[in-house]
């Protein structure tokens, strides 16, 4: 069964000086503040949409690693993955970079690599975002 996810936004205003609020339909009460200049230069406390398709990406990669490793016979004691996407005004997503360190005891560097680099590529984000470079840096703690 499929399953379907939203997030919701209301824009009020032009690109350069309007503002909006993405709303995700498991967090009905959390709402986080979305702007250009966010998006172009950054802007303390507020989101843009490269960080939400990181904090997609990171978790997608998270789950598809776990599930290789348990498929392989190791379970991950813990993986923590930071996805950076970057954007470049005038031109859109150029890229994401998947910074990873697990702890999985009985695995050497060489194995996890493997298991890393099968994650980064089949990860149904990643598959998504086949337009553009995927780069990955993965070490055990």
């Amino acid at each position: 069964m499929a399953l379907t996810s939203e997030a919701t936004t209301v824009w009020t205003g032009d690109l350069k000086s309007g503002s909006g609020t993405v709303t995700l339909d498991s967090s009905k009460t959390a709402e986080f503040p979305v702007t250009w200049q966010a998006r172009s230069v950054g802007t303390p406390n507020t989101t843009n949409p490269e960080e939400l398709l990181g904090a997609a990406h990171a978790a997608c990669f998270s789950m598809a690693l776990a599930n290789g490793l348990s498929a392989g016979g190791h379970t991950p004691d813990s993986i923590q993955t930071t996805a950076a996407v970057t954007f470049e005004a005038g031109v859109g997503v150029v890229g994401s970079h998947l910074l990873v360190s697990a702890k999985i005891p009985g695995l050497t560097e060489e194995e996890f690599a493997v298991y890393a680099e099968d994650a980064k590529a089949n990860c149904p984000i990643s598959k998504a975002l086949a337009g553009i470079p995927i780069t990955i840096e993965a070490e055990l703690a």
